[in-house]
């Protein structure tokens, strides 16, 4: 959902997005957490981010009700330990669970405190795995063997549904005079992301690259299948009634959490400096589960390369050069399995985000993935985003072609061509375990 005001009630009601640690998150669409709703309306607690650990006692709850085979089946959803159902399944027991009565994903969370609407916009309600990816309906016998009451499930919603207009109470605080309308639009950051990939035709894999970096492709169907379950594929929903298959890769929080170690210094010159350093020095797999939380990354980075038999990186360039070479072997293994299993053809890669910005990931991306990668636009959620809206409001039209259209004549892309050793490049994908 998206507005261009923030409300002091929204302040006044709750931190959104702070964990137990007390970290703060500035993103107001991202998936998985939930606001906890009373009899009233009322918000139980500040919702717990996604990276707090207590989530994963909820793993085991939900397994054995539901095997991960079966879970698969219904949700198509990629195994990530903080889902929205194991969240849900670690809260049964508490006072605060007992006491609710909706569960709001964060966007609708704000969405109720502006508009007084409940409701759970679909490509977010896809990301909780309680959410049929081939009925798009709430999964409410799996609600049930969970001991998750169906109340807590809102009515769904989809991008372009007006949810509502602004309260007289937010209108007041903010002096805007009404009707202000809302919309709901690909509430989930990575939808809006993948409208705003200026793609020219069904031949492309996406790489929104930020925090996290989700790379596939855009289909019709979700894909079912051992196959796809254990190589960790998740059956998103997007904006048109398309379907994100899409993988989940550790993305730049490596780098994040590695300058936020080092005293936040100069991302440009140490990028500068990655470059000059030998590709493959050392390398990692990106998604090992101690790189998921807070912390000494640069120390994590060292005890894995030394556990697989290579030297630890010596000084920030060679670390900062070793994250990005892994994230392009990542996003290589994506990318290759994303068509093998969806039987897509891809011609090319789109990345957008944040790492649109970081020409030599964009450059490894391209060698790696042997394709061309189209980097930009930078802002694709935010455009993806205005897009919807601006459709819905009838002031453009037509399906996500036209849309992606209007992004191809007003951004600018920068085209990046492979080179570099095939054959290399296998090698380095080999010694960090992302060759299948």
């Amino acid at each position: 959902m998206s507005t261009p005001i923030a409300s002091r009630s929204l302040a006044q009601n709750s931190a959104v997005g702070r964990s137990r640690a007390g970290r703060s998150s500035r993103s107001s669409s991202w998936a998985v957490d939930v606001g906890l709703l009373d009899a009233d309306g009322a918000l139980l607690g500040n919702p717990v981010h996604y990276r707090d650990g207590a989530h994963e006692a909820g793993v085991a709850a939900v397994h054995a009700e539901v095997g991960p085979e079966e879970l698969y089946a219904v949700n198509g959803l990629q195994h990530l330990p903080f889902n929205t159902v194991f969240q849900l399944a670690a809260a049964r027991g508490t006072v605060r669970f007992a006491a609710a009565r909706r569960m709001l994903l964060i966007p609708d969370l704000l969405a109720h405190w502006l508009t007084g609407t409940v409701g759970a916009e679909i490509t977010n309600a896809s990301t909780t795995g309680l959410l049929d990816a081939t009925s798009r309906q709430w999964a409410g016998e799996l609600a049930d063997r969970l001991g998750i009451p169906r109340g807590l499930l809102p009515p769904l919603r989809k991008p372009g549904e007006r949810l509502g207009e602004l309260t007289a109470e937010v209108l007041g605080e903010t002096g805007l005079p009404g009707p202000v309308p809302l919309t709901a639009v690909g509430s989930h950051d990575t939808a809006s992301a993948v409208v705003g990939a200026p793609a020219a035709d069904d031949r492309f894999a996406y790489l929104s690259c930020g925090t996290w970096s989700l790379v596939g492709v855009e289909l019709e169907k979700p894909v079912f299948g051992e196959a796809g379950r254990t190589a960790g594929f998740t059956n998103e929903l997007g904006v048109d009634g398309t379907v994100r298959y899409l993988r989940n890769v550790m993305g730049l929080w490596l780098l994040q959490e590695s300058l936020r170690s080092w005293g936040s210094p100069d991302l440009g010159a140490l990028l500068a400096a990655a470059a000059d350093v030998p590709a493959f020095t050392t390398v990692v797999d990106p998604d090992d589960p101690r790189f998921l939380p807070p912390g000494d990354m640069p120390a994590r980075i060292a005890e894995v390369c030394a556990e697989t038999g290579q030297e630890p990186s010596r000084n920030r360039a060679t670390v900062v050069r070793c994250i990005l070479d892994s994230l392009a072997l990542a996003y290589r293994r994506t990318v290759r399995r994303a068509a093998e299993l969806s039987g897509r053809e891809i011609g090319v890669v789109h990345l957008v985000g944040g790492g649109a910005r970081n020409e030599l990931l964009c450059q490894l991306t391209a060698d790696a993935c042997g394709l061309p990668v189209l980097a930009g636009p930078v802002e694709a959620a935010a455009l993806g985003n205005a897009l919807v809206q601006a459709r819905a409001a009838g002031v453009v039209t037509g399906g996500l072609p036209a849309l992606r259209g209007l992004l191809r004549s007003t951004q600018e892309v920068r085209r990046y061509t492979p080179s570099g050793s095939d054959a290399e490049i296998g090698r380095a994908a080999r010694r960090a375990g992302l060759e299948d």
